[in-house]
């Protein structure tokens, strides 16, 4: 069982790192973040759907299949609104930081994690928690732009830097509550199913008042959006949520490692970004203080 929940974290991980160079063409062609995201959303709750109308024909109890428990609903919507509000923020930052950069400072997420648990949870906060976010801040410095020999916080930085910040507390928060409610009990489809379309409506609610819908105009970008909806969204929602089922939140967040290396490695190959000795040094301090942190359960 162990084993298989492994496998699936690592899936998700690496499905969630394909975000940005599905994200960034579509911007390019004019979407707005709002925009792409309810797509996104939308199109992964047809196909979730259509997989589960799938498995309850073959089992002959479609009701059965998508039902959940009333008293599960304010879970849902909660869990819901957590994860697009993550996906939102993280889609912005895009515009500001490095898709590669932006995915690492995500990353800092099972670090938030661990801080929730010690004060929601009454975990005790160790040295070493305490050591692994002296040398998180120190990636993090590493990662900001240098001008004269010294750290130069410009605007765009710091924009994209609180953004994604906010994208990981935010994901921090949805893994402890799957993890320690009653959802952890029901099945992954019927949860991600219901987190994606109560998720939707944050999206539908901004472009309401906040944002103007912006649609794809090219064929690519349709294929863009099918490609956000399935890999970064249904496949690893349904991995992320039967991973913790199987090894729980922390070792589904260590194994997070492998998102921002898929995002920075895409990111090279397919968007053209560079990276340099000082941003590989920073990844290379922020993945090490998440591991120590993570390692510290088992």
């Amino acid at each position: 069982m162990k084993a298989k929940g492994y496998i699936y974290a690592a899936l998700s991980a690496a499905a969630y790192g394909t975000n940005p160079i599905f994200a960034k063409p579509l911007y390019n062609d004019g979407m707005n973040p709002d925009s792409v995201l309810l797509f996104r959303y939308v199109l992964a709750v047809a196909v979730l759907a259509l997989m589960m109308c799938y498995n309850g024909f073959r089992r002959g109890n479609m009701a059965e299949t998508f039902r959940v428990s009333r008293h599960n609903l304010p879970q849902l919507i909660l869990l819901g609104v957590l994860m697009a509000f993550s996906s939102l923020t993280l889609f912005v930052s895009y515009n500001y930081i490095p898709v590669g950069i932006a995915s690492t400072l995500l990353f800092v997420y099972p670090i938030l994690t661990a801080l929730i648990m010690t004060l929601c949870f009454h975990e005790r906060l160790s040295w070493l928690v305490v050591a692994c976010l002296v040398i998180a801040c120190s990636g993090i410095a590493l990662l900001c732009p240098m001008e004269d020999g010294a750290i130069s916080l410009s605007s765009n930085f710091l924009i994209g830097f609180l953004v994604v910040m906010l994208s990981g507390l935010s994901y921090a928060i949805y893994l402890v509550g799957l993890n320690k409610t009653r959802l952890r009990t029901i099945a992954s489809m019927p949860v991600t199913l219901y987190v994606l379309i109560f998720g939707t409506l944050l999206f539908v609610a901004r472009l309401m008042f906040f944002a103007p819908l912006t649609l794809p105009e090219h064929t690519i970008s349709w294929l863009n959006l099918l490609a956000l909806g399935i890999f970064p969204t249904v496949v690893s929602l349904i991995c992320t949520a039967k991973a913790i089922q199987n090894i729980g939140s922390t070792q589904t967040a260590l194994l997070g490692a492998l998102e921002p290396v898929t995002a920075v490695i895409l990111g090279v190959i397919i968007l053209g970004e560079t990276v340099s000795l000082r941003d590989i040094g920073g990844m290379t301090l922020i993945f090490l203080a998440v591991t120590l942190v993570v390692y510290r359960k088992k």
